[in-house]
């Protein structure tokens, strides 16, 4: 007996895969195009390419980073919390963990990284 052989698949690109994670995560957790801009330190009208697709994430960019982190808060934020509404409500709400509204944080590098770290804390937790 001889095995069919299958065309094999084409992997999709990392940079298509996380232009579309981050756009998407930006959407559901109504995160606005200019603060998106702000968290991955591009332009707003790069945003609007990276929305459009037309602009794909540089993975020998800084913006790469900031945009992994990002996803990272949304897939933490999916986990704990379980739908989208409350984690938008947590992400505009005053945390006592973090000192500030992780909404406020995540403007800038330190900030997106104290969030992430305290959502990989708060999912470690039994």
């Amino acid at each position: 007996m001889t095995a069919i052989a299958r065309p094999a698949t084409p992997k999709p690109q990392a940079a298509v895969v996380l232009s579309k994670a981050v756009a998407r995560a930006a959407e559901r957790l109504d995160v606005s195009k200019s603060l998106l801009a702000r968290v991955l330190g591009v332009s707003p009208p790069t945003i609007t390419r990276l929305y459009n697709g037309t602009y794909l994430l540089d993975p020998n960019r800084k913006e790469w980073d900031f945009a992994l982190l990002f996803v990272r808060v949304f897939r933490s934020l999916d986990s704990i919390v379980g739908d989208e509404a409350t984690a938008r409500k947590w992400l505009g709400s005053d945390n006592l963990g973090l000192n500030a509204k992780p909404i406020a944080l995540i403007r800038n590098t330190e900030g997106l990284v104290r969030v992430v770290q305290y959502l990989d804390a708060s999912r470690a937790l039994v």
